[in-house]
Formats: structure tokens, C-alpha cells, sequence
């Protein structure tokens, strides 16, 4: 490591934001050579949409198209029948009537183009529904800008426009691979995003605030668990354990778990960390809170206390600033904004789903070991 950068913690930081916005780059300039191509397929899918081929030519047409154009262009891949179906797909898929609601026109205001938000002149509380001619606005749609391998994932399991959308979106500001999309894509983070709360953006660089948004999710699913319903939350935290496999898969890409109960020394006082973790992408350490109660704004307090040690006692140079996760049963959202607010360490609120509980008799209605040994022994 250079003097400079192990001198300067301000350029240290501003080195690893240049590298991320580099690496960005790079993906965003091999995605524009697929441009073109992107239209292509745009414009072959509505041709075919447009002149009926199928109806005119019957059920082989896409077998003789392909055939036709790969002896024309034996150096182009992706004429295949299949995709060629693809193809029409795509074009039937985004040009279909999209009904924006208030609350997400917002969120996709960088998604349709400025001209046609201007004259929809979304109301309050109202449902503005695009009609078909407008289809051609789709024309300047950031959809050219990502490769045909993420789209054909897209469209083929997006139940929405509104959520392709919104994964488009996301794979051009964060530079996603095709696995990366995948794996947010079999983890719902559409449904997720955004209804966990945090203060990443205020505390957090701008890289790190928008990879450990993209992360944190709201509910967690721990239907893998199975609990009386009066556990306590060591119980929950042991189950988890227990379950580490299925839990890190809950969590999402990158965790690499470090261990429960850590102890942490605070002046004359030795403390418990309930989850310690650590993620791979944000390069940080990320300290879990488990609740099997709602959500109450001291836990924030002692949160901040517990990613304050960690950032002291374990964080190196090369590490990012500690995250917190408070995972809880419930939350009044003002309530854990306001705490939020109120804390100086970037820290996230989430819930958790839970649907597997047995009655709190269950263990005593249970034979014991002894019983059944007793009743091997009479069987005998």
C-alpha cells in the first residue's frame, strides 16, 4: 500500500468509490454494444406481432424463419426458433398497457421517459392507465440498455411491467451480472425493497448506502423454523443457528456468518452480541439483533452501542463502516423512522415472518426418552 493511502483516509475512501464508479463503467460500456442488437429484436418481435406471421403462415413459421435468416447470417448468433419466440415475447411483454399507480410513479419517473411523465400529469390518488399508441415512447426506454441475457430472465418471470422495470433499473445503476440479477430476483427483492426502514443514505457512502439498500429486505421469511408460540428470543436466535444454511439463503448473496452471543468489552462491562456477520460485497461487518417482540426505539440505542464496538474493537482500515440489522416481530414504521434519526450509526429496521408455531404444550404432550424406552421394554 502507497504512503498516500495509508496517510489519507479521506483519499483511501474516495479511491474505493472511484474503483466501484470505474468497474461500473466498464459493465455500462459493454452493454451499450448490445444496443442495437436490442433493437433488432424489438423491431423483428413487432414486425412479427404487427403482420400476424403466425396466423398467416401457420405453426412452422418460426422453424423456416430461423432456418432463412442463419443461412443468411451464419456469423450472428440468436436466431434460433426459440429465440426468435423470445423475440415477440419481448415486444408483446413491454407493450402492453401499463397502469401506473400513484405511489410507484415515483420510482418510475427514470424509467419512462421525462416527455411522457410530463403529459400523463399523474393525479393524486387516481389510476393513469398508458394507451397502446404511446407504445413508441418505449423507443428512448432504458430496456436497450441492459443484455438480452438479463432481459429473456426478466420478462420470462416478472409477473409485471412495473417490476421489470424496476429490475432494469437496478441492473443499470448497480452494473448486475446475470447470476447477480438472478439471485435478487429469487429473493423477491421487488416485493422486499423498500418497506424495511434504514438511515444508509445519511450515514453511508453513496456505493456502500446503495448495495446495503439493495440487501436488506422487509419481511424476512423464517418459515423454515418450527417454534411453541411462547419462544423467547435465545430461542429464535438458537433455531436460526440451527438452521444457518437456510438462514444465510434468507439473508441473501454475500453473508458469511461469524457467530451468536459475541462478546464485546464496553468499559467495566462485557456485552453480548446476538448475530455477527459479515458481507463479502460490502465488505463490513454487519451485527444482527434478533426481537420476538415489536420494535421499541432503545433497541436502537443499543444497537448503535454494539456497531460503535465493533468499529473500534474488530473493524480494520480495509473495512467498511459497520452495518446494523435489527430484525423484530413488528414495528410502528413513525416510530423506527424517528429512531432512526435519532442515531448517529447506520443502522436498518426490519420484520420478521413466522408462521409455524405449536401450541406452548407441545413439548409436554411429547413422549420422553424414558418413556419410550419404558415402552420398548414392555413390548419385549
Amino acid at each position: 500500500m502507497s504512503k498516500i493511502e495509508k496517510t489519507n483516509t479521506e483519499y483511501r475512501q474516495w479511491l474505493i468509490d472511484l474503483k466501484s464508479k470505474i468497474r461500473q463503467s466498464q459493465i455500462k460500456a459493454a452493454v451499450r454494444v448490445n444496443e442495437e442488437l436490442l433493437r433488432l429484436y424489438w423491431n423483428l418481435g413487432q414486425d412479427i406481432v404487427a403482420r400476424q406471421m403466425e396466423t398467416t403462415w401457420g405453426s412452422g413459421f418460426f422453424e423456416q424463419l430461423s432456418k432463412d435468416l442463419r443461412s443468411e447470417f451464419p456469423e450472428m448468433q440468436g436466431f434460433s426458433e426459440r429465440n426468435l419466440q423470445r423475440m415477440k415475447q419481448f415486444y408483446l411483454f413491454y407493450s402492453q398497457e401499463v397502469k401506473i399507480l400513484p405511489q410507484v410513479g415515483a420510482e418510475l419517473k427514470n424509467a419512462i421517459p421525462s416527455q411522457l411523465v410530463t403529459e400523463l400529469k399523474i393525479p393524486k390518488n387516481k389510476e393513469v392507465t398508458i394507451p397502446q399508441q404511446l407504445v413508441a415512447e418505449l423507443e428512448l426506454h432504458p430496456i436497450f440498455q441492459i443484455p438480452w441475457g438479463h432481459h429473456v430472465q426478466i420478462f420470462t418471470k416478472c409477473k409485471s411491467v412495473h417490476e421489470a422495470i424496476f429490475y432494469v433499473q437496478k441492473t443499470i445503476e448497480s452494473g448486475w451480472s446475470r447470476a447477480v440479477l438472478m439471485n435478487f430476483m429469487s429473493a423477491d427483492l421487488y416485493s422486499a425493497q423498500g418497506k424495511a426502514q434504514n438511515n444508509f443514505s445519511r450515514l453511508l457512502p453513496e456505493a456502500q448506502s446503495d448495495l446495503a439498500n439493495q440487501l436488506l429486505k422487509n419481511p424476512y421469511n423464517f418459515d423454515f423454523l418450527t417454534l411453541t408460540s411462547d419462544y423467547k428470543e435465545r430461542e429464535l436466535e438458537n433455531a436460526l443457528i440451527d438452521n444457518i444454511t437456510k438462514f444465510l439463503l434468507e439473508l441473501g448473496q454475500g453473508f458469511a456468518y461469524l457467530g451468536k452471543q459475541i462478546p464485546v468489552k464496553i468499559g467495566d462491562k462485557e456485552l453480548f452480541i446476538d448475530l455477527l456477520f459479515y458481507h463479502m460485497e460490502l465488505r463490513c461487518y454487519v451485527v444482527i439483533e434478533l426481537k420476538a417482540t415489536e420494535f421499541q426505539p432503545e433497541h436502537t440505542g443499543k444497537l448503535g452501542v454494539y456497531v460503535s464496538a465493533i468499529n473500534h474493537q474488530r473493524k480494520k482500515e480495509f473495512d467498511n463502516p459497520t452495518i446494523g440489522l435489527i430484525i423484530c416481530k413488528t414495528k410502528d414504521n413513525v416510530m423506527a423512522q424517528y429512531s432512526l434519526e435519532s442515531s448517529s450509526q447506520p443502522i436498518g429496521i426490519s420484520e420478521y415472518e413466522l408462521s409455524k408455531l405449536l401450541p406452548e404444550n407441545y413439548k409436554s404432550t411429547l413422549p420422553s426418552i424414558e418413556e419410550i424406552e419404558a415402552g420398548l421394554k414392555d413390548m419385549n
